[in-house]
């Protein structure tokens, strides 16, 4: 019978994220994961197969524990709910929280030279933008019930394209970020209007 791990692999997959988060999955070296995580290279690839399979575990939690926990109140048939969904993510800027100012991990993943070099990671982060725009067209057809389904699919693809634009500039340009992210809510109330 093998040995069985002596660490929680939720707590080695957080400390990663953190390292992969504010690095980058090519800049970050295995020797920073040592350190981040407390587990010797061989313990992370006994666990892992490799520092990829830890980066995909990350991605993984991270839709998880973070993108998923945001995006399900939207479509729920509160009207307020992207305002909501939008307040917080400029709350977490605005307040330069050591994560938010980082932006959103699967952005920074698609727009590095992983999302080129592998299909696998370019699926994950297609399907995170297909899971985000399907939320988002949702909590718009919840807040503008006056509008025809396309109207409502337009909409939804200008307010999804503006957070993925904030999210990217969080960490780059905080006053860009904020600024970005205001004008979801006033484009959801004015869309149409005249």
């Amino acid at each position: 019978m093998g040995r069985m791990p002596s660490f929680e692999r939720s707590a080695v997959v957080d400390a990663a994220r953190d390292v992969f988060w504010r690095r980058g999955y090519a800049e970050t070296g295995i020797a920073e994961l040592e350190q981040a995580t407390g587990l010797t290279r061989s313990s992370i690839y006994n666990a892992f197969g490799s520092k990829r399979g830890l980066f995909d575990a990350v991605l993984a939690a991270y839709l998880d524990d973070v993108v998923r926990t945001r995006l399900r109140p939207l479509g729920g048939g509160d009207p307020g709910a992207l305002e909501a969904y939008i307040a917080e993510m400029r709350d977490g800027i605005e307040h330069d929280t050591p994560r938010a100012r980082l932006g959103c991990l699967l952005l920074n993943a698609g727009s590095s030279s992983l999302a080129t070099d592998d299909a696998e990671v370019r699926t994950t982060i297609s399907s995170y933008a297909a899971e985000m725009r399907g939320a988002i067209r949702a909590a718009v057809a919840d807040r503008r019930p006056d509008l025809t389904p396309d109207a409502v699919d337009a909409l939804a693809a200008v307010c999804a394209s503006l957070v993925v634009a904030g999210l990217t500039l969080a960490r780059a340009d905080r006053d860009g970020a904020l600024a970005t992210l205001a004008s979801v809510p006033t484009t959801l109330e004015s869309w149409g209007r005249v």
